[in-house]
């Protein structure tokens, strides 16, 4: 599972933004189920953010939320991104020139449609 969280940071604050978001992704990076995670910058406009982790399960990142070093760091964080839905199940994939991989959904009975 993707959680992207988007932050709208002003530029006198990208400094102090940076070094939150690097305490809140080592935080998450110790958490089980915990697969990777970036923080990306619009190339567009540098005012906007996105904190993007993946996650073996929903279950591991809720379970993640709960830890002392992430209620701490991150979740401070996250409460300040743009309000919006953040976590998404994969329903579909594709390896570099393979073929698309379509899995059902853990909130339907069969695939997406």
């Amino acid at each position: 599972m993707l959680v992207t969280n988007r932050f709208v940071v002003d530029p006198d604050g990208a400094s102090d933004f940076t070094e939150r978001a690097h305490a809140a992704l080592t935080a998450l990076a110790a958490r089980p189920g915990y697969l990777r995670g970036e923080l990306l910058r619009a190339l567009d406009d540098p005012t906007h953010w996105c904190l993007v982790t993946e996650w073996e399960s929903v279950g591991a990142y809720r379970r993640a939320l709960g830890g002392f070093d992430v209620k701490v760091t991150a979740v401070p964080l996250l409460a300040q991104s743009i309000d919006e839905p953040s976590a998404y199940e994969t329903l579909a994939s594709a390896a570099p020139q393979g073929e698309v991989v379509v899995v059902a959904s853990d909130r339907a009975a069969g695939p997406y449609r």
